[in-house]
């Protein structure tokens, strides 16, 4: 007879199962185990960082941060206005002072030289016409002087093109003209300013020689008779032989026969 086999029972578990069981005999965690139920989740979840750009605090420092950029840009345009606006309020003022400061047969002498080769007659000169008219006037300027004058005073001509062939009596602009973006002209106005402001710093003795050579046409060095002579029949003036000549031995000290230049200038000066 065969000897049967005793089994030990199965010692009972020192701790509790998390284990149950459902009807159908499948196991289910108990309540409160650890399972990915029971970590947190997005519902009690610390806030996570919010995009600057949106949200209710990104949409105010976004919309912030552009009003503030969109103000400084505004507040620097006004400054560059008032900047302008003071520079040529002051430039204004200068060419004011230097135009009152001309006597009036300077400012008739001013206005002869533009109006001489203003020859379109449309109340501005271009390139050309004002180089002549400031050498007209004693000032014999370079090339880059001139378009710097026009450059900072001068308007584009293709501006006033409407305007002058509206206002023009008929027949002055029925010429063809160049129009072009690149043309520049400066009006009487600004051509007095300027032209006014050249002569009040023009250095006096420097006048008094640019008189001399209207005299001295053949560049001797002197005056002489004949040199009167012609100046006084160019003014109308009639002024008799022994007249011109007696201002000749008036001021001829070195007995040359005519006046020189240190001698013309001495009695402008004195």
């Amino acid at each position: 007879m065969a000897t049967s086999t005793t089994h030990q029972p199965f010692p009972s578990r020192p701790y509790t199962s998390g284990l149950g069981r459902t009807a159908g005999g499948q196991q289910q965690p108990a309540f409160g185990a650890n399972t990915p139920y029971n970590t947190q989740t997005p519902f009690n979840a610390p806030p996570q960082q919010q995009n600057p750009g949106y949200g209710p605090s990104g949409i105010g420092s976004a919309g912030g941060a552009g009003a503030t950029t969109q103000q400084q840009r505004e507040a620097q345009r006004l400054e560059r206005d008032r900047q302008e606006r003071v520079e040529r309020e002051r430039r204004e003022a200068e060419e004011r002072g230097a135009l009152d400061a001309l006597s009036e047969e300077q400012r008739e002498e001013v206005n002869e030289a533009f109006s001489l080769f203003d020859l379109d007659k449309d109340a501005h000169i271009d390139y050309h016409e004002l180089k002549v008219a400031l050498k007209a006037l004693g000032f014999d300027l370079p090339k880059s002087d001139i378009l710097t004058l026009l450059q900072t005073h001068g308007v584009p001509a293709s501006s006033l093109q409407n305007n002058t062939r509206n206002q023009a009596p008929p027949g002055i602009n029925d010429r063809p003209t160049f129009v072009g973006p690149t043309r520049l002209l400066l009006s009487r106005q600004a051509f007095q300013h300027i032209a006014a402001q050249r002569i009040s710093s023009r250095d006096p003795q420097e006048e008094i020689l640019r008189a001399f050579e209207l005299f001295d046409t053949d560049n001797k060095g002197r005056i002489d008779v004949q040199d009167l002579r012609r100046v006084a029949r160019e003014l109308g003036e009639g002024l008799q032989e022994e007249e011109l000549q007696a201002m000749i031995d008036e001021f001829d000290i070195r007995g040359e026969g005519g006046i020189d230049r240190d001698a013309f200038v001495g009695i402008c000066m004195g």
